[in-house]
């Protein structure tokens, strides 16, 4: 059991169970019309290693042509829940539920930086943030948290699938030839299929352009908080 703020007790074994109903309720098929925007979320903290803590969340949605930026939007709050393996959803949720609630612009697939299905209990943090808030998502992680995979060829598109026992539960991406793979999996209602190529036509570098953004844009807003 760990300790949230104020030294509240967290159980985990509750958290489990919301992560194991979270899961059956995954799509893990294309639902949805059409493909234009594509939105990529990030989150930052001030200091990490303390609880609470002040952090920003960002979102980008591009056009999914011509991979430009139609709209952008950061958002700051305090962050109470502690860092827990496994069970980031529960961190960092809340302040991705208010950055979506006041963007003006939803896009119509997000990509968050982090597992999807791809997750000990079936329902990383893409898949917690879709079933939650019904829009189709992808994750998109920097690295591998569980299951095994085989290394893809070192060309741009390869990729290998993750998985556990027999399931495919994601794919390892080669979104850049010679650059360390990418792990995609589904959040919800999207398939695999159709999230790797998603994270293919936004990469011209490692990670996708939607997250790429977030992540820098959230840099730009965390060094002029600070300083």
């Amino acid at each position: 059991m760990g300790r949230g703020a104020e030294g509240e007790p967290v159980n985990v074994e509750d958290l489990k169970r919301i992560q194991t109903d979270c899961a059956k309720k995954v799509i893990k098929e294309d639902d949805f019309d059409s493909i234009e925007t594509v939105g990529g979320m990030d989150l930052t903290f001030e200091r990490i290693d303390q609880n609470p803590t002040r952090a920003w969340a960002s979102l980008v949605v591009i056009d999914l042509k011509t991979l430009k930026t139609v709209y952008n939007l950061v958002v700051e709050d305090t962050v109470t829940f502690p860092y827990i393996p496994t069970f980031l959803a529960f961190r960092e949720m809340p302040l991705l539920l208010k950055l979506y609630e006041k963007a003006k612009v939803k896009p119509d697939v997000y990509f968050i930086d982090g597992q999807g299905v791809a997750h000990p209990r079936g329902c990383g943090i893409a898949s917690h943030f879709g079933v939650e808030t019904g829009e189709v998502s992808v994750g998109v992680a920097k690295t591998k948290l569980f299951g095994y995979y085989r290394e893809p060829d070192i060309r741009r598109g390869s990729y290998s699938y993750l998985k556990y026992g027999d399931r495919i539960i994601g794919a390892a991406v080669r979104t850049r030839e010679g650059s360390a793979p990418v792990f995609v999996s589904t959040g919800h209602r999207i398939s695999l299929k159709t999230a790797i190529d998603l994270v293919l036509k936004t990469s011209r570098y490692r990670i996708p352009e939607p997250t790429r953004l977030a992540h820098n844009l959230l840099q730009t807003v965390r060094r002029k908080s600070l300083f």
